[in-house]
C-alpha cells in the first residue's frame, strides 16, 4: 500500500521567518517516517507552498498510484496551493492538523524581543488556521476527506493516523484479493443470496469460480506420503480426540491437501462453498470431510466460510487484513440471566483466535446438511472482539459492526465453535438493533476492537458503516 504526503505552507513565510521553513519540513520528516514505521511505503511530494508545486507535487503523486493521501498542514497556507493536488489524486485526503506540542510556551514566545520572532514562533504552531478554509473548499469541490487533529507526541493522535493506514492497507488488500466460490448457495437462505457483480464493483475483489469435479482430480491423486504428512500437521493444530477414527482423520488429511492445491493453482484468498448433491455421490464424500483443512487455512489467513456465505467470506477477509482472525460464526441463543449472546458455527473457524486447544471431535450428523465427519470444537479467546456482517441492502452493500467482550461462562460442547459474548448495552437490545440493520444471519469475529479501523475502511471504499454497540462498559 502506498501513502502519499504532502506538506503545505505559505512561501511567503520563508524569508520572513529566519529557520521557519527547515523547522516546519523536519516536523513533516517526522511523520513521514512515523507512518512508514507503520508498515505503508510513504511518497512523499514534500512541500508545497504555490499553485506551480501544487500541480508537481499532483504529477509526482499520481504516477507513484498512491491509495491514500496524508496532507499535513505545516502552517497557514492558502487553499489555492492545495486544491490542485486534491483534485487530481482521486483518492481519499487526510487532513493532518497536527501541531509540534499540545500548546504553545506562552512564557517564551512572549519572552522574544523581537516581534517577528515571535510570529515565526506561532506560525510554527498555526496548523490549525488553515482547516475551515481547506475544509470549506473541499467541500465546495465535493473532495473527499477526513481530518486527524493532535500534536506530534500525542498518542491518540497516532493511533488515529494508524488507524487510516491499516484501514488503506485492509482496502489494498480486498481490492488486490481472489476470492473463490465451490458449489452453490444452502437452498433457502435468502438473506445469503448476494450480488457477485456488486461485491466485486464494491470491494475490488476477483470471483473464481471453482468447479468440485476439479477438486476430486485433485484429492484423487494425493499420495500416501502427503496424507500422512497432513495428519501430522492436524495432530500439531488440533486436539484430536481418541474418539475421532483413524479413517476419519485421514479422509480429513487427505481433503485438506487437495484444498491446499487447489487454493494454490487459483491463488485464492478467500474461499466460499457448500455442496449437497445426491445421496451417497462422491462429492458428498468430499464435502462432509472439509472442515478440519478448511479450518487449518483460515488460520493461515485464507478464509473460509461454508453454507456458501460469500459476504461472510468477505467479512472475514476484512477481519483478516486487520489482523483480527476473523471467524465465521451465527447467533446461537441468549443467556437472559447472565445477559449475553452465544454465537457459533459448525464448520471451519480460526484456530488461532481460540481461546484454549482446538479439540477435532467426530460429529454423527451435520445439522441440517447431508453426512457425517468431523468437525471443529473451540470458543473465541476471551478478551476484546469486534463483530463485522457485510451486508446487502436495498442501495448495495454496507458493513454492520458491533464490539464487545468474550467472556467466560458455560457453552455447548457439541463440535462447533461456541462463545459468549458482553455487550455494552443488553443482549436483548443488542439482538434487536443488530436484527434491525438487516445483515444476513452470519458474522465474523475478530479479536480486539476495531470499529475504529472498520469506519475509515467504509471511508475509504465509499460504502456505508453502522455500529450497534460500541466498547464502553462492556
Amino acid at each position: 500500500m502506498r501513502a502519499g504526503l504532502f506538506g503545505i505552507g505559505l512561501e511567503t513565510y520563508w524569508p520572513q521567518f529566519n529557520g521557519l521553513l527547515s523547522r516546519l519540513e523536519e516536523y513533516q520528516n517526522r511523520i513521514k517516517t512515523r507512518i512508514e514505521s507503520m508498515g505503508a511505503t510513504v511518497v512523499d511530494a514534500g512541500m508545497v507552498d504555490n499553485p506551480d508545486k501544487a500541480r508537481s507535487a499532483a504529477d509526482f503523486l499520481k504516477e507513484a498510484n498512491i491509495d491514500i493521501a496524508f496532507l499535513y498542514i505545516s502552517t497557514y497556507a492558502l487553499s489555492s496551493t492545495v486544491l490542485p493536488v486534491a483534485q487530481q489524486l482521486k483518492v481519499p485526503v487526510i487532513i493532518l492538523n497536527i501541531q509540534p506540542v499540545a500548546a504553545i510556551d506562552y512564557e517564551k514566545l512572549n519572552s522574544m524581543s523581537d516581534r517577528g520572532d515571535m510570529t515565526g514562533e506561532w506560525l510554527a504552531h498555526c496548523q490549525a488556521c488553515s482547516v475551515p478554509e481547506i475544509a470549506c473548499v473541499f467541500n465546495r469541490s465535493g473532495l473527499k476527506y477526513d481530518i486527524v487533529s493532535g500534536y506530534l507526541t500525542d498518542p491518540d493522535t497516532w493511533k488515529e493516523i494508524e488507524e487510516w493506514v491499516e484501514a488503506a492497507k485492509a482496502a489494498y488488500t480486498l481490492n488486490h484479493s481472489r476470492m473463490g466460490i465451490m458449489g452453490h448457495y444452502y437452498g433457502g437462505m435468502l438473506d445469503v443470496y448476494t450480488d457477485l457483480t456488486e461485491l466485486a464493483a464494491t470491494f475490488g475483489t476477483h470471483i473464481e469460480m471453482i468447479e468440485m469435479c476439479e477438486l476430486k482430480a485433485i484429492r484423487d491423486n494425493i499420495s500416501i506420503e502427503e496424507v500422512d504428512s497432513k495428519v501430522r500437521e492436524l495432530r500439531e493444530a488440533f486436539d484430536v480426540i481418541p474418539e475421532c477414527e483413524e479413517e476419519e482423520v485421514r479422509r480429513a488429511a487427505r481433503t485438506s491437501v487437495a484444498l491446499d492445491k487447489l487454493v494454490a493453482a487459483h491463488r485464492i484468498d478467500a474461499f466460499a462453498y457448500y455442496y449437497e448433491g445426491y445421496d451417497g455421490n462422491d462429492y458428498e464424500n468430499i464435502v462432509t470431510s472439509v472442515i478440519a483443512g478448511n479450518t487449518l487455512l483460515t488460520g493461515k489467513g485464507i478464509p473460509v466460510a461454508g453454507e456458501c456465505e460469500v459476504k461472510n467470506v468477505q467479512a472475514m477477509k476484512i477481519m483478516s487484513a486487520f489482523g483480527s482472525g476473523g471467524s465465521f460464526s451465527e447467533f446461537y441463543a441468549m443467556d437472559f440471566n447472565d445477559d449475553v449472546v452465544l454465537l457459533g458455527h459448525d464448520g471451519p473457524a480460526h484456530f488461532n483466535m481460540a481461546e484454549d486447544r482446538v479439540k477435532l471431535v467426530p460429529l454423527s450428523v451435520y445439522h441440517g446438511k447431508p453426512g457425517k465427519g468431523l468437525s471443529i470444537q473451540m470458543s473465541v479467546k476471551q478478551g476484546p472482539v469486534t463483530l463485522l456482517s457485510v451486508a446487502e441492502g436495498k442501495d448495495g452493500y454496507f458493513l454492520l459492526t458491533a464490539e464487545s467482550e468474550s467472556v467466560a461462562g458455560p457453552t455447548m460442547q457439541i463440535g462447533n465453535t461456541n462463545s459468549r459474548y458482553k455487550f455494552a448495552v443488553s443482549a436483548k437490545t443488542f439482538i434487536e438493533q443488530w436484527s434491525k440493520a438487516g445483515p444476513s444471519h452470519h458474522c465474523a469475529i475478530g479479536t480486539g476492537h476495531i470499529a475504529g479501523k472498520i469506519k475509515k475502511l467504509g471511508f475509504l471504499l465509499n460504502i456505508p458503516v453502522k455500529q450497534v454497540a460500541t466498547a464502553t462498559n462492556c
